[in-house]
This record gives structure tokens, sequence and C-alpha cells, in this order.
């Protein structure tokens, strides 16, 4: 396995922003991962992993640690009986179409989750009512300690987040699944992305939500429409005028402008609504958002 220096991550993320890592690699198995750990460990690097780069956010100036993008082994995904087996690098895409063709329903929601298995198991992932939560059975959690199986519940699974820290990646992941008839399981996937394409700006580069909705009658993007923020832009990042809780690359957009606006949209949701927005997307680097006042 090669270990490479100064990968530009703005090619691997969504958005299309943010600087270099300090050493990147893609383990394609177990052995290359716990590999790439030691590595880390041996130079006194912080471990950050990238699925397919939806709900991340890179500093400008990049990330002085070991990016991780597994492959091989790691990225695939089969059926066994009523489970679902997925590497931690299976995009979701490829696991709804390989349990759809066995007949098995539940995951059907991943749909609208540009993501990947892991990168799912570390923030929870969710959509439309349901999350992996959910439908897990458990995940294979590797570190510097080694694979260790946890559980849903070993996890801390809630909404969109999970007890993991950098340093600690999703190698496999089992899901549970119920049977189903396929023309049911496509009639429902037509259905949810049909809701996802009215609704969201489905063909323009973004990260997916930016904030998980409050504790509050109106969800975060409403929240923010009321703020009138749809399409607001700073540099070239903008609110989507589709949708107020995504942000778009509106050409040329730089991850502090991408930040800027998720302090502009945090400080006008406190001031019109008292509510504290907490973002969902994942800030890699030195990445900071400014504290709103008392």
């Amino acid at each position: 396995m090669k270990i490479e220096e100064g990968t530009p991550l703005s090619r691997l993320t969504t958005l299309g922003s943010g600087g270099p890592a300090r050493a990147f690699a893609r383990p394609a198995n177990l052995d290359e991962l716990e590999q790439a750990l030691r590595f880390a460990r041996k130079h006194g690097l912080s471990v950050a992993t990238v699925g397919l780069g939806s709900n991340l956010l890179v500093a400008d100036e990049g990330f002085h640690g070991l990016v991780l993008k597994l492959s091989g082994e790691l990225a695939q995904s089969e059926v066994r009986d009523d489970l679902l087996v997925a590497g931690g690098g299976a995009p979701n895409a490829v696991c709804l179409h390989l349990a759809r063709a066995a007949g098995l329903g539940g995951f059907e929601f991943a749909c609208a989750i540009p993501g990947t298995a892991g990168g799912g198991v570390w923030m929870n992932a969710g959509a439309y009512g349901r999350d992996w939560a959910g439908i897990l059975e458990r995940a294979l959690v590797v570190d510097d300690g080694g694979p260790v199986w946890r559980t849903a519940a070993d996890l801390g699974l809630r909404y969109r987040h999970s007890d993991l820290r950098h340093g600690e990646v999703v190698a496999q992941v089992e899901f549970r699944l119920a049977r189903r008839p396929v023309s049911e399981i496509k009639t429902i996937v037509a259905d949810l992305q049909a809701q996802r394409k009215a609704a969201q700006p489905t063909n323009k580069r973004t990260f997916g939500s930016v904030f998980k909705n409050p504790q509050h009658e109106l969800t975060a993007g409403r929240m923010l429409e009321a703020c009138g923020l749809k399409g607001h832009r700073i540099g070239g990042a903008q609110i989507s005028p589709r949708h107020a809780n995504f942000i778009e690359n509106a050409g040329g957009a730089s991850t502090a402008d991408a930040i800027a606006l998720i302090a502009e949209a945090r400080r006008r949701a406190a001031e019109q609504y008292g509510v504290q927005l907490e973002h969902e997307v994942e800030l890699l680097g030195s990445l900071q958002l400014p504290a709103l006042s008392e």
C-alpha cells in the first residue's frame, strides 16, 4: 500500500474545496488498514476517513494528518441471508442495489444519502424518518488496538451522531433487513428520489445538509428561509435558492466562503429565533466557527 503526500482533498469532496492531506492512503483490506494506522501512530498523525466526500468540509490549508479512503475489500458489499454486509467504503447506492435485487427492504431511505456505509455509521445517517441505528446489526471498528465489533448501542448512535472519533475507522457494517417484494422496494425508492429531487439541489455541488434540525417547530431549512437566506452568497459559495439548508459551490467556492455562510446562518437563526443551530457537516483541519454572542 502506498502512502502519498500532499494529495489535494478538493478532488475528494463533493463541494470541491479544501487543501492537501499531509499523508493519504487507500487501504484495500484489514491488514493494509492496520498498517496505515501504525504509520500514523509512528509519525504522530491524526487520522480521518473520507468516503465519497459528502458531509465534509476540509480547511483550505488542508489537513496535517493521514486521510484514508477505503478501497478493495473494504469498499465491497454482499448479501448473506437477511444481512446486507458492506465494507466501510461501500457506496450506499451500490448497497441499495444489492438489497433491492435480493428482495431485502429497509434500506430504501439511503437513496437520499450520497455517502458510504461507514460514513453513515460515523454520523448515524438518516433520511425520511429512518436512520442507520434502526437497521445496524453491528460494525467492525479498527483503531490502534485492532478490530472490534460494536453494536448500535456500543457506538452511541443517536440523531446524526455517534461516539466514534478520528482514528477509529469503520471497516465493515452489517445491516439487518427484512424480506420485501422487489416491486415494492422500487416504488418506495422512486417516491423518495422524486421527493428529494423536488426539494433539494441535486444537480449542484454541495456537501449535503448543513445543519441538524433543531428542537423547534421549524426545520433548519425553513428557519433559514424565513431569515431571508435563500440565495445569499459569500465569495464562490451560496445558500441554495432551492433549499436553505444546503450550500452550493456557485463557482470557485473556498471552504472559507462556506464557513462564512454557516456562521452567518447561525447568527441569523440565533438573532431571529433564539436557536443555536448545530452543524451536521464534519469539519476537517483547523476550522472553527465563531461563538454566538449571548
